[in-house]
C-alpha cells in the first residue's frame, strides 16, 4: 500500500503518464454519460458510497451519488474539480506536487480551501489537439482510491492499459 509521503515522487511520476496518456479523440453530452455511466458501474458492483461528476468549466454533464454519498462528497467534487479546472491537471498531481514543495492550497497562492482541493480524485479530461475541457471527480472514498475508480474507467472506456501506483 502506498504512503502519500514516502511514495510521493512515484506517485507524481505515475500520474503525469496517465494524464499524457488519458486523452479522448472527442468529448460530449453523450461521452460524459457513457463515461459517468462506466464510474457508476464499477461503483455499484463494489456497492462503493461515492459521488461521481463529470463537468466543465460551465456546467454539469454528469452526477450520480451512490447510496451512503453525503452532501459532503459533493462539496469535495466541486473542490477537486476547481482544481483541474483551474490548473489543467489531476488534483492528485496538484496536491503531491504542492505538498513535495512543502506547500498547501491557500490564501497565499490566492486559493481559499473552501473553493479548492487538491485531494485526489479529480482527473482532466483532455482532448487530443484541444486541451483541458472538463473534470471527472469521484469522492467517498480515501483520495488515493478516488482516483484509482477513475483510472479503472479510463482503462475501460479509452481501451488503455494506465500505468498504475
Amino acid at each position: 500500500m502506498l504512503e502519500l509521503e514516502k511514495d510521493r515522487a512515484e506517485i507524481i511520476a505515475v500520474v503525469r503518464k496517465q494524464e499524457a496518456l488519458a486523452q479522448f479523440t472527442a468529448f460530449n453530452e453523450e461521452t460524459a454519460f457513457d463515461l459517468g455511466s462506466a464510474i457508476y458501474t464499477i461503483a455499484r458492483s463494489k456497492r462503493l458510497p461515492v459521488a461521481i461528476n463529470i463537468r466543465t468549466s460551465e456546467r454539469v454533464l454528469f452526477h450520480a451519488a451512490m447510496p451512503g454519498a453525503t452532501p459532503d462528497n459533493d462539496q469535495w467534487v466541486r473542490r477537486k474539480s476547481n482544481v483541474v479546472l483551474r490548473f489543467h491537471q489531476s488534483s492528485l498531481l496538484y496536491g503531491q506536487s504542492m505538498a513535495e514543495k512543502g506547500r498547501t492550497i491557500g490564501p497565499e497562492w490566492g486559493l481559499d480551501p473552501l473553493d479548492y482541493a487538491g485531494h485526489g480524485g479529480s482527473f482532466p479530461i483532455r482532448v487530443k489537439k484541444v486541451g483541458v475541457i472538463g473534470a471527472i471527480t469521484v469522492s467517498g472514498l480515501p483520495q488515493l482510491d478516488d482516483h484509482r475508480m477513475i483510472i479503472e474507467a479510463l482503462d475501460q472506456f479509452l481501451k488503455l492499459e494506465l500505468p498504475k501506483f
